[in-house]
């Protein structure tokens, strides 16, 4: 097993400060000026209080090269293997005692969507908790056989998203998550995470509480950019896709490629919260201040004249 501290020295990133047991870093994927992303030294276990992210060593490998779990093993073995200081398949070597293997997540128990703590997570960002409760599901998991419990929102292959308030992860498999309806739709809308996508259903249920119109088009959940290939493939057989992305580098950058591809049938949703990070920011009135100093100057340049605006519809 490879500690997440080694791995993070061989990319030249080192603690800011450290307490015995543990460390804080800066966060290697976002700016961070308080070193505000904690890495348990005993456990081998990461946290990012700043972007509400953390799991293992696969974990922070997929985060940091934007890959799939598969290929975040594969970098790994890559790397460390000629080293004897990893490895992924059988081999001649003695066995790892079980106290130096990687932490392993399991699945413990699936059921509703009840627990208090839960639902206030999901009331603090604005999510309708019916609305939850239909496509989400209480997740009790171990990690190291340690018990924890989150919100889960399944993925094709059978993996769940996991958040709760101090964790945003994925059991594996990692996958898109891919919502259809009954009939035939010629629309997919398309988002990054499903904190999001759980958000525009509140914002629909909030404007129209009798008619929210949601089974209108189907969705697709990227649930990582990473996922963006699988996505496309599907993306291919819609007359027309609204990217409800972030508006940040990776969703700009997301967008921009699938445009590429799809050009005529592609529209760029998030222009609907221009002043905020995500959906989920929008409904919770949440304006990030970088983004929204940037189309204040934008706006104090001379502009052609704009029809007139009829606010966020959906």
């Amino acid at each position: 097993m490879f500690p997440i501290r080694e791995y993070l020295a061989d990319l030249n990133i080192y603690p800011a400060k450290e307490r015995g047991y543990y460390g804080m870093y800066h966060s290697p994927f976002r700016k961070d000026k308080d070193a505000s992303m904690k890495v348990d030294y005993n456990k081998n276990l990461w946290i990012d209080y700043g972007a509400n992210e953390g799991g293992t060593l696969i974990d922070l490998v997929m985060r940091i090269k934007n890959c799939s779990n598969g290929e975040a093993m594969r970098l790994l073995e890559q790397k460390f293997t000629g080293n004897n200081s990893l490895s992924f398949h059988g081999n001649n070597n003695s066995p790892i005692p079980e106290k130096e293997r990687e932490p392993t997540i399991q699945i413990t128990n699936v059921s509703e969507l009840n627990a208090p703590a839960l639902i206030n997570y999901l009331n603090k960002r604005g999510i309708d908790t019916d609305i939850a409760k239909q496509y989400c599901k209480e997740i009790n998991y171990t990690v190291n056989d340690k018990p924890y419990y989150g919100i889960g929102f399944q993925n094709q292959s059978g993996g769940y998203e996991i958040r709760n308030p101090y964790f945003k992860g994925c059991i594996a498999p990692k996958d898109i998550s891919y919502i259809q309806q009954t009939d035939k739709r010629d629309t997919c809308y398309l988002f990054e995470g499903f904190i999001d996508y759980l958000s525009f259903l509140t914002i629909r249920k909030n404007q129209n509480p009798q008619f929210p119109c949601s089974d209108w088009q189907d969705y697709i959940i990227l649930n990582s950019i990473a996922n963006l290939p699988k996505a496309a493939r599907l993306l291919s057989n819609y007359e027309q896709i609204h990217c409800f992305l972030d508006n940040d580098t990776a969703g700009i950058t997301a967008y921009k490629e699938l445009e590429k591809e799809f050009t005529l049938h592609i529209r760029d949703a998030s222009r609907h919260y221009s002043e905020y990070k995500d959906l989920n920011d929008y409904l919770c009135g949440k304006k990030h201040p970088e983004i929204a100093g940037q189309n204040k100057i934008t706006k104090l340049a001379p502009q052609p004249p704009k029809k007139k605006n009829r606010g966020f519809k959906m």
